[in-house]
C-alpha cells in the first residue's frame, strides 16, 4: 500500500529526532534521509522512536481538525470558510464532499508512514539492546495510529508490503485491506496489551508515554469496538464483513474489559491528576500539566524544531493553526473618537477607531473565521453558565480595549450609547441569555461592522446567544494564543502557536468508564484519591464537582473563589444515559476535535447534527458577509450512513497499480 520511497516512508527531512543523551525533554535533530540499516542501530531505533512523537503534529493542528468539528453540533462553516470546511460540514446545498475533498487525507497520509516506522523499531530494537520498555512506546503508537484509521477509514492495511505488521522496505503500489475486527484484533488490542505490561507509571522524557496512558487508550478501543458489535444504529462497514468478533467474545465482554481497564487507570494514576479546576487545565502558563497524558508538542525556542514561523505563519503540517480557524475577524469591531457617531455623506461612519488589536494572548489571536459553533452550544450544552466553570474556561466572551498595546496613547474611546470606555474595558461582550426586546441591533444604533446590538446603560456592545452568527460568536479560549516573549506590546498574533495541542486527558477515563457502565458493564467501588461507588453517576460526579469550582472569572478578569461543587453534584439526574455522557463530553472537550469520534463511535452523529440554528451569514445579494443576518434560521444537513466512513483519499487511489474494478472495490461506498 505504500506509495511513497522508502525515505519518505521511514522519516521526513523536518521530523527525524533524536534523544538527547542525558535530557528529560526530546531534543529534535533534523536528518535529511533514512535508510532501512539505520533501524539496526541503536542511534537509529532512538532516533525512530523519538519520531514518534513528532508525528502527531502532522495531521493534529492542521484541516484534520475540520474532519473532526465541523458537521457535527459543536461547529460549521463560518463566514470565511473555504471548501476545506464547507465540504466537510454537509450542510444542504454548501461544499461538495468526496474522496478529493475530505481532509482526513491528512490523517491517512502521514499514520502509514509513522506504522511502519514503528514496525522497523519493533522488529530490530531488541537487537541492538533497546529495553522492551522502549519498544513498548513503538507498539503504542502503531496502536494509536491504527485506531485513529480505523474510526476514520474503516478496515485498513495491516500488511505494508512486508507482510502483515512487518516493517517494509519496498515501496508497493498494490495494497489489500484487512476488515475492522482483524484491524482491533490484530493490531490494536495486541499492541496496546503489551505496552500496559512493558511501560513505566511514570514517562521517561517530558510527554513520554507510560501505562496508564496506554489503559487509556485500550479501554477506549475497548469501548468503541464494542459499540461496534452492537451496531445500535444499523451503519454499513467496509470492507463488508459480519459484525462478530474472531475471538468469539461478544459486545458485553469489550465494554467490561473497557470498564475495567479505564478503572485500573484511576485508581492507579502514576503521575496523573485532576486539575484542581476546569481553568488550569487550559491557561497557557500551565501547559503540559498533570492532567494531560498526551500532546502534539510545540516549542516557542526554535521555529526550526517547531516547523512553522514565529512571526508569520501560512498554515501547513507541522505547524499548529487550529484556534484561528475558529476565531471571528474581531478586530472588525469599532468605537469613536467622539461621543456622537457621525456618517459622511456616502454612509461611512467617520472617526471610527479598531480598539480591539489583534494580539498574542490567550483571548484573541489570529482571526481567520472559518468556523463558528451553532446557537445551540450556548442555549443548550452550556445552559448552565453560572454553576459549571467550564463555559467560562472554554470561550472568550468578552473582547475588551487594547489600543494601548498598539502604541495609542488615547486614553478614552467612545463606544454603545456614546459611552466612554479605557484600556481594559468591555468593547463587545456575547451574553450569556437572551433579555428579551431590550438590545437593539439596528445600523441607526450600532455602526461597529460587527453589528453587535445596543442596550441601554452599558457602553460596550452586546450579542445574545439567539443572534450569534457566522460572522460574530466566542472563541476558543482553551485553545487560544500563548507566548512568554509579547513584552508589553501586541506580540506576534501571526506567527504559528507554541502550544501543545492535547491529545489524551486523565479525565477521560471517567467519561470511558461511566459510558461502559451506561453499556451494561458491571461497575465496582473506586478508591483511592477519587473515591467513588464506580456507578456512572459516581463517576461522572467527580468530573462535574471538579466543574463547580471557580479560581478565576476568566471573562470578568477578576479571581473568583467560588465552589459550586455541591449544586453541580445536585443537578446529575438519577439515571444517566448515553445522551447525558455525550453533553458531558461536549463540556468537558468542546472543541478539541473529539466530537466527530463521540457522535461516529455512539452512531449518534445524524441523530445530533443533521439540523443547526445559526445566524446566516448572508447579505442582501446573497452572498457571505462579515456582519450577517442577525436573525437566527435553521440549516439542515444532508448526513447519510456512508458518511460515518471517510472516504480513501483519491490520491491513494490514483497512486495503486491496479484494476479500475480493484481501485473501486478499495474505496469506501458512497465515494
Amino acid at each position: 500500500m505504500n506509495t511513497k520511497s522508502i525515505k519518505s516512508i521511514i522519516g521526513t527531512a523536518l521530523c527525524s529526532l533524536l534523544l538527547a543523551g542525558c535530557s528529560d525533554i526530546l531534543n529534535e535533530q533534523p536528518r535529511s534521509t533514512y535508510d532501512p540499516t539505520f533501524f539496526k542501530t541503536e542511534t537509529g531505533v532512538m532516533g525512530g522512536l523519538t519520531a514518534m512523537y513528532a508525528h502527531l503534529r502532522y495531521f493534529n493542528g492542521q484541516y484534520y481538525y475540520a474532519a473532526l468539528q465541523c458537521a457535527t453540533d459543536e461547529y460549521t462553516y463560518a463566514w470565511s470558510a473555504d471548501n476545506n470546511f464547507k465540504d466537510a460540514d454537509l450542510t444542504q446545498g454548501v461544499g461538495n464532499l468526496a474522496s478529493n475533498t475530505h481532509r482526513s487525507d491528512a490523517l491517512w497520509n502521514e499514520a502509514f508512514s509513522n506504522i511502519n516506522t514503528a514496525s522497523g523499531i519493533i522488529e530490530n530494537a531488541a537487537s541492538v539492546g533497546i529495553s522492551e520498555a522502549l519498544i513498548a512506546e513503538a507498539r503504542f503508537f502503531r496502536a494509536y495510529d491504527y485506531f485513529q484509521l480505523v474510526q476514520n477509514f474503516g478496515g485498513v492495511p495491516l500488511d505494508l508490503g512486508g507482510g502483515e505488521l512487518m516493517f517494509n522496505t519496498t515501496p508497493n503500489r498494490t495494497s489489500v485491506r484487512n476488515t475492522v475486527p482483524e484491524v482491533y484484533t490484530k493490531a490494536i488490542f495486541p499492541d496496546l496489551l503489551t505496552a500496559i505490561g512493558e511501560l513505566p507509571e511514570t514517562p521517561r522524557v517530558t510527554g513520554g508515554v507510560t501505562k496508564t496512558l496506554a489503559r487509556l487508550m485500550l479501554a477506549k478501543a475497548y469501548l468503541t469496538y464494542g459499540w461496534w458489535l452492537e451496531n445500535p444504529g444499523d451503519i454499513p462497514t467496509y470492507p463488508a464483513c459480519d459484525r462478530t468478533d474472531p475471538d468469539g467474545r461478544d459486545k458485553a465482554w469489550y465494554f467490561q474489559k473497557a470498564y475495567d481497564y479505564a478503572v485500573d487507570g484511576i485508581v492507579n494514576p502514576g503521575p496523573y491528576a485532576l486539575q484542581p479546576t476546569y481553568y488550569d487545565i487550559h491557561l497557557g502558563s500551565n501547559d503540559r500539566n498533570s492532567e494531560v497524558m498526551l500532546y502534539a508538542d510545540h516549542t516557542e525556542g526554535s521555529e526550526q524544531y517547531d516547523g512553522q514561523s514565529h512571526t508569520y505563519f501560512s498554515g501547513g503540517a507541522p505547524g499548529n493553526q487550529i484556534v484561528w480557524f475558529v476565531t471571528y475577524n474581531y478586530t472588525l469591531i469599532r468605537s469613536s473618537i467622539t461621543s456622537e457617531w457621525k456618517k459622511d455623506n456616502d454612509g461611512k461612519t467617520i472617526g471610527a477607531i479598531e480598539t480591539v488589536k489583534r494580539e498574542a494572548a490567550q483571548a484573541y489571536g489570529r482571526p481567520w473565521s472559518c468556523m463558528a459553533p451553532p446557537i445551540g452550544v450556548f442555549t443548550r450544552t452550556f445552559s448552565d453558565k453560572s454553576n459549571d466553570s467550564r463555559y467560562d474556561g472554554t470561550f472568550t466572551t468578552v473582547f475588551r480595549g487594547n489600543w494601548a498595546k498598539g502604541g495609542d496613547a488615547t486614553e478614552t474611546y467612545y463606544n454603545a450609547n456614546g459611552l466612554p470606555i479605557k484600556n481594559g474595558d468591555a468593547v463587545l461582550t456575547f451574553l450569556d441569555e437572551d433579555i428579551s426586546a431590550s438590545v437593539d441591533y439596528s445600523d441607526t444604533k450600532c455602526f461597529s461592522d460587527v453589528r453587535g446590538g445596543v442596550t441601554e446603560g452599558r457602553a460596550d456592545y452586546v450579542v445574545e446567544p439567539s443572534y450569534i452568527s457566522r460572522g460574530r460568536y466566542p472563541i476558543l479560549w482553551k485553545l487560544g494564543t500563548y507566548r512568554t516573549d509579547n513584552g508589553t506590546g501586541l506580540g506576534q498574533p501571526n506567527g504559528g502557536i507554541t502550544r501543545p495541542i492535547n491529545l489524551a486527558y486523565f479525565s477521560e477515563l471517567f467519561f470511558i468508564a461511566a459510558e461502559a457502565a451506561v453499556k451494561g458493564a458491571t461497575t465496582k467501588a473506586v478508591s483511592g484519591a477519587y473515591a467513588n461507588d464506580g456507578t456512572a453517576k459516581g463517576l461522572i460526579n467527580i468530573i462535574r464537582a471538579r466543574a463547580g469550582k471557580w479560581r478565576w472569572d476568566n471573562n470578568g478578569n477578576a479571581e473568583k473563589i467560588q465552589d459550586n461543587s455541591a449544586a453541580m453534584v445536585a443537578a446529575t439526574p438519577a439515571t444517566i444515559d448515553i445522551d447525558y455522557i455525550l453533553a458531558e463530553r461536549s463540556r468537558e472537550y468542546f472543541g478539541e476535535g473529539f466530537r466527530w469520534f463521540d457522535l461516529a463511535r455512539t452512531q449518534k452523529w445524524i441523530e445530533y447534527s443533521q439540523s443547526y440554528e445559526i445566524g446566516s451569514a448572508l447579505n442582501a445579494q446573497g452572498s457571505m458577509s462579515t456582519n450577517g443576518d442577525v436573525e437566527k434560521q435553521t440549516f439542515t444537513r444532508i448526513i447519510d450512513k456512508h458518511h460515518y466512513l471517510r472516504p480513501i483519499p483519491q490520491g491513494q487511489i490514483d497512486a495503486l497499480e491496479m484494476t479500475e474494478a480493484e481501485k473501486d472495490a478499495y474505496q469506501n461506498p458512497g465515494y
